[in-house]
């Protein structure tokens, strides 16, 4: 179940690198279909930095409010709906809006699915299933630069719907973050989630315990500080809540 839910999240880290790598071969049939200029053209292809930067910005919220799967939902639907911008646009600002929304969805990839990976994986495969997220970008980019070649623009934007489509449905098949569920004192789906994530018959007692005694920990630390920053005035008090914030 492990290496399911990893092939599932990575999924977004593919529609990832697609989506950064679409502006690149799709220049040129871009700009002479819709009669685009230079700068017309600039603007989409850096737009999707804006959009990548708002959705990273608010992706620690969004993970943390409805847990590592909802981000990576919202993500694919985000993704989609700017992908099928792309493909019907037929004016610049179309075209851009579409960008925009791909990149607030990758935006949003770009933390959750590390993230959730790591709070999924065994200590044992942890290093080696999180390499697998930069491997799935990179691999996205060139799968859509040696597309861009052979294929239309439109029909290379329908190609960065697929990974965001077997994402949308694994994640019917795959259990939440445990450590999350957890955090939100979600206690039945928590040794649900772990069960199916180590197997019905591993011994999960010790891994259940390290989490919830990690996330107290977390809860009194947080206690403190907060208990110190009340004591504290101007810059002091202020520096203790950003680091607080994380």
């Amino acid at each position: 179940m492990v290496l399911l839910s990893t092939c599932v999240a990575v999924c977004g880290s593919f529609a990832f690198g697609s989506c950064v790598g679409y502006s690149s071969p799709t220049q040129s049939a871009i700009r002479e279909d819709l009669q685009l200029s230079l700068s017309q053209y600039s603007i989409f292809g850096s737009i999707v930095k804006i959009g990548a930067m708002i959705g990273a910005i608010t992706s620690g919220k969004i993970a943390d409010f409805i847990g590592r799967k909802g981000a990576m939902r919202i993500s694919a639907v985000f993704c989609i709906a700017g992908w099928l911008a792309v493909y019907f646009s037929m004016e610049a600002w179309l075209l851009d809006s579409g960008r925009f929304c791909t990149g607030y969805g990758i935006g949003i990839f770009s933390y959750a699915v590390p993230v959730f990976i790591a709070e999924i994986a065994p200590k044992n495969l942890r290093g080696g299933l999180a390499t697998l997220n930069k491997l799935m970008i990179v691999c996205g980019s060139s799968v859509a630069y040696i597309l861009g070649t052979v294929v239309t623009w439109r029909t290379l934007a329908l190609t960065g719907l697929l990974p965001c489509f077997l994402l949308l449905v694994g994640l019917f098949f795959i259990p939440e973050s445990p450590r999350w569920l957890a955090k939100v004192g979600l206690k039945n789906e928590f040794n649900l989630a772990i069960r199916n994530l180590r197997g019905k018959d591993a011994d999960v007692s010790h891994e259940a315990a390290e989490i919830q005694v990690y996330r107290l920990f977390c809860s009194i630390r947080f206690y403190i500080i907060c208990c110190k920053c009340a004591h504290l005035v101007g810059p002091e008090r202020y520096l203790i809540r950003k680091v607080s914030a994380g």
